[in-house]
């Protein structure tokens, strides 16, 4: 919320200090006196502005000391493009966020009252001495997306609720039967449509009040008596109202009352308009004629309707057209598109298991129970028995078991001796009337035996089939959701030549402000997204970009922008358009500071600011800044690999691998074109290609839903493929994302990787522990029993503070130790289990050299380069990268078959390039196991150490999902049709292979 609001207060200060940095930043004026710090109007004279002569040049930090910066002070132009760099971990974002956005938050919620701040939560002051010149702050990271599966991209951007406006006042709508137009009738063109078309004729003027409904209407008979009508029209058949009136309440009625029975004639003009009136009013503005002679009947509505069918529709409100409420969202999946079905798969896993060894998973194995006692008595019927393997049961009968026997099943005399001789429901209708149970543990076990299938009613869409029939151009609103923007630019673009001149009335400001919006999304590079595309579903880079673009829509000025590493996920072709971006948004007059790695955004900043030398304790101070030209000259070790001086080195020889493929055939979902993957084993591949070519499709979302359902019997379906060869030469699959290691402070890297428990096991077997009797469970701080009971093992309590925010404090018992005095006299080579759990990777690797155990899994952390961060450090502060690098070590510390499939996403995310090195070491000692190690990835310096590369495309979204380039990163290179090879090539003209190294070693002796 706090973050809205800041958006709030810039939008408030702006305006004083806007003319200034425009001004600044177009004519690049020096403020060193207040004559020079005068920007002038457009007619030449200077503004005399209080605000424009006490505009302050730099943002001014002075003694910084959060996390581990070390009394850092720096001048920050302010009205520039700034780029903070440095190796990972070294305090880039403890001065970005923790520091200079911190404080201007907190400043911000200063201004509003006691109360306000109350629902804000609390902001510390940052451990910083001043801050001088800080303009509102707007932040926007990677880890604030949305995991409401109603949040889309439409949503977030606020496109989709324009387009509901568009389709509330211009849409036209259409029968969901005939799929004709539906018409719209006044009272008097009803009555004069009557005349002219049934003069003279006898007609029954009915107000229909049930449509297709089951029920006695006992009750509904009795209130139409009470209103004075004596006939009704039931099921076509005119009846007149009894006392106890009532119908067969298993079948489906059709009701109308009968309001008049007349001769339609000029002059019964009177008579016929106020029977029709009290028509539409007891039919909730529907009508019916019936024409006695002929037997037909014809429909009228105040509203739109369906003539031929009397379908009416309300009159369209945007609320129609959002799946976020009842009035619009499918009844069917409640408005999210997908639907959880219990299917056979997930009900019979293994089909070569039998009923007894627990084949139907959510019985489990056999037991002296009702159900299985019926099931073993259909079985008998059908001569099998409980012992036969599932696969080897007729198909029909396994039907029966699944769905069900119905009640008129042959009952035959062994049937009828039988104990349970109740017709059998079947094991998916039973499990689906437990989704509903009030038990959440019931609905929780449920759960694992379900699928999310596409909503059968709305195919997707999320939206009631009445709101799917509004239509503009030929076009419902769930189809323009499901377009790229790309083309859903396209299809808006010359769309008043094909709208009527009312809408063009109605929709001019609509459509001029929908293009706004869709070409700043252009304009980050995420022409290839969708709006119907789930938020979830976004990498960290795709959600940071469309907060841009949004940012670039409000038109704020005067604001400072903190962003965090924007580039993730873009390809180099799309990084151009990214960093014109942020231009842009510097030329409107704000300061924008962009905590980065990628080399072409270094180089287009108007400073750069380099945090380190090394990471964790290791860093916090500033070893280089200045504008870009004077930085790469600075010789710290980020200019050096951006000057060439250092580089990560290539290999000549590739590996040969095994000789043997995995291969994909048909895939097919998505945007993709029927691909067949060939995945060569035991190597190094690539995956790449631009932003929406369809990566992610085929590896997360087609590849590893195969495997791990292969391997592990998992449940989560694959998209749309043809067939899977080659499943044989591989033993296991891991996939490691950057989803985080734990969502509360209590996970660390400790407790994931597992190092935790063997740390534990090491404390309580020291002679002190047995002595005292301690088990394993005396060290955890997430049990009862060695933990400090005061903070619960937190080391920090919170109190609530009323109408102030809730402040967090230091435990007073255990000074935020975690422990109780008694535990922590337990130690090991002098230190107790909490000075472990502070310790870094680094220091721990030396305190546990002897602890084979526990070592190999620390020493993973530190191959990663992790080494800076403590074994205790909660998880909420691990960034995406780090997060991915703990579970990569995770899965390296065990004992590996040399058979493992790896499958990585975009493992250099908030990686330096000194990092990117280590982790290239250790992807290539992965691979010189055997294993098999494919990565999802955009950075060229993992690229071109790659043994094989498959590069998709050629553009994004509806314009890629191919092949384009498969082969080693020379053969990549040299192919015309493929962006990735184009600054592969470049990449590879000023890289140097290994082995020249002791070649030119030689020649320089």
């Amino acid at each position: 919320m706090a973050k809205k609001k800041s958006a709030a207060s810039a939008a408030a200060v702006a305006p004083a200090s806007a003319p200034t940095l425009a001004a600044t930043a177009a004519a690049d004026v020096s403020v060193a006196t207040p004559e020079a710090a005068l920007p002038v109007g457009a007619n030449g004279s200077a503004y005399h502005s209080s605000a424009a002569t006490i505009e302050a040049p730099f943002i001014e930090v002075y003694g910084a000391r959060e996390h581990n910066l070390k009394n850092v002070s720096v001048q920050i132009p302010r009205g520039k493009l700034v780029v903070f760099t440095g190796i990972s971990g070294s305090g880039k974002s403890s001065l970005a966020f923790d520091t200079i956005y911190a404080e201007g938050q907190r400043r911000y919620m200063e201004t509003f009252s006691a109360y306000a701040r109350s629902f804000m939560g609390g902001l510390e002051r940052p451990d910083v001495d001043k801050i001088e010149g800080l303009s509102p702050v707007i932040s926007i990271e990677q880890k604030t997306t949305s995991r409401n599966p109603r949040s889309t991209v439409g949503t977030i951007t606020e496109i989709y609720d324009f387009l509901r406006l568009f389709y509330a006042r211009t849409a036209e709508a259409f029968s969901y039967v005939t799929g004709k137009k539906m018409i719209r009738q006044s009272d008097d063109q009803i009555i004069n449509y009557i005349i002219k078309h049934f003069d003279q004729r006898k007609l029954v003027v009915l107000a229909p009040v049930v449509k297709g409904r089951k029920g006695h209407y006992r009750e509904l008979f009795q209130q139409v008596a009470k209103l004075g009508f004596t006939k009704v029209r039931v099921d076509g058949e005119l009846l007149d109202i009894t006392p106890k009136m009532q119908l067969d309440r298993y079948k489906i009625h059709d009701i109308e009352i009968v309001i008049d029975r007349l001769v339609v004639k000029e002059d019964d003009r009177f008579r016929l308009s106020g029977s029709m009136q009290s028509a539409l009013t007891h039919g909730k503005g529907t009508a019916l004629v019936l024409d006695t002679e002929a037997n037909k009947t014809q429909f009228f509505s105040r509203f739109l309707m369906d003539p031929a069918t009397g379908i009416a529709y309300d009159d369209p409100a945007p609320n129609t057209f959002s799946f976020n409420s009842p009035y619009g969202a499918c009844p069917t999946c409640n408005g999210l598109g997908e639907i959880q079905r219990i299917t056979e798969e997930t009900v019979m896993p293994d089909p070569k298991l039998s009923i007894s060894r627990g084949g139907i998973a959510p019985l489990g194995e056999y037991r002296d129970i009702w159900i299985f006692q019926q099931l073993n008595l259909i079985l008998k019927k059908n001569k099998a028995s409980l012992t036969t393997p599932i696969e080897k049961l007729p198909r029909e009968l396994v039907e029966r078991l699944l769905h069900g026997v119905p009640e008129t099943e042959d009952e035959d005399d062994d049937k009828k001796k039988a104990t349970y001789s109740e017709p059998f429901e079947g094991i998916i209708p039973f499990l689906q009337r437990q989704m509903d149970s009030d038990s959440e543990n019931i609905r929780e076990w449920i759960q694992q035996y379900t699928q999310a299938v596409e909503c059968p009613e709305c195919h997707g869409h999320r939206l009631k089939k009445e709101s799917l029939h509004f239509k503009i151009d030929g076009k419902h609103i769930g189809e323009l959701s499901i377009m790229d923007i790309g083309e859903l630019s396209r299809w808006f673009e010359g769309l008043e030549e094909r709208l009527s001149e009312r809408q063009n009335l109605i929709a001019r400001e609509l459509l001029k402000e929908i293009r706004k919006r869709i070409g700043f999304l252009l304009e980050v590079g995420l022409e290839y997204l969708n709006l119907h595309r789930s938020v979830r579903t976004l990498s960290g880079g795709e959600s940071q970009r469309i907060r841009l673009a949004t940012q670039i829509g409000t038109q704020l000025v005067g604001v400072l922008y903190i962003m965090d590493e924007p580039s993730i996920g873009l390809h180099q072709r799309d990084n151009e358009r990214l960093i014109n971006a942020l231009k842009h948004l510097r030329d409107l007059g704000n300061s924008v500071i962009v905590v980065e790695h990628d080399k072409d955004m270094i180089v287009h900043a108007d400073h750069v600011l380099d945090i380190g030398p090394g990471a964790g304790i290791h860093g916090g101070h500033v070893v280089a800044e200045g504008e870009p030209d004077a930085f790469l000259r600075s010789g710290s070790l980020t200019a050096q690999y951006l000057s060439g001086e250092k580089h990560i080195e290539l290999r000549k020889k590739k590996r040969e691998g095994e000789g043997k493929d995995l291969v994909l055939k048909g895939a097919k979902g998505h945007n993709l074109k029927n691909v067949t993957l060939k995945v060569p084993l035991g190597k190094l591949v690539a995956v790449t290609g631009v932003s929406g070519s369809g990566k992610s499709s085929l590896i997360h979302d087609t590849l590893y839903p195969i495997l791990n359902r292969h391997f592990f019997n998992a449940k989560r379906e694959p998209l749309a493929f043809g067939s899977i060869e080659g499943l044989e030469h591989i033993d296991k699959v891991i996939e490691v994302d950057q989803s985080p290691i734990g969502r509360t402070p209590r996970s660390n890297p400790a407790t994931y990787t597992g190092v935790f428990t063997e740390i534990r096991q090491l404390y309580s077997n020291l002679p002190e522990a047995k002595i005292r009797g301690y088990g394993p469970g005396r060290f955890s701080f997430n049990v009862k029993g060695g933990r400090c009971e005061t903070c619960e093992g937190a080391g920090m309590r919170t109190i609530e503070m009323n109408f102030l925010p809730d402040v967090h404090v230091q435990c007073e018992t255990c000074k935020g130790r975690r422990y109780n005095r008694e535990t922590l006299e337990v130690r090991f080579k002098g230190k107790s289990i909490t000075d472990v759990l502070d310790m870094t990777i680094e220091k721990a690797v030396e305190f546990f050299e002897n602890q084979p155990r526990i070592l190999r899994k620390i020493k993973t952390l530190a191959d990663v380069g992790l080494g800076y961060i403590t074994l205790g450090q909660q998880a909420t502060t691990l960034s995406g990268g780090e997060a991915q690098r703990v579970k990569l070590a995770t899965e390296l510390s065990k004992k590996d078959t040399g058979k493992t499939f790896y499958i990585l996403d975009e493992p250099t995310t908030g990686l330096h390039f000194e990092d990117i090195r280590h982790l290239s070491d250790v992807l290539q000692k992965l691979a010189d196991k055997g294993n098999s190690v494919l990565i999802i990835e955009h950075n060229l310096d993992l690229i071109k150490v790659a043994d094989h590369i498959i590069d998709l495309g050629p553009e994004g979204g509806a314009g890629g999902g191919m092949i384009v380039a498969q082969g080693t990163p020379e053969q990549v290179a040299k192919v015309k049709k493929s962006h990735t090879a184009r600054f592969l090539a470049e990449e590879l003209k000023v890289s140097k292979y290994a082995e020249e190294k002791p070649k030119a070693a030689e020649e320089a002796a």
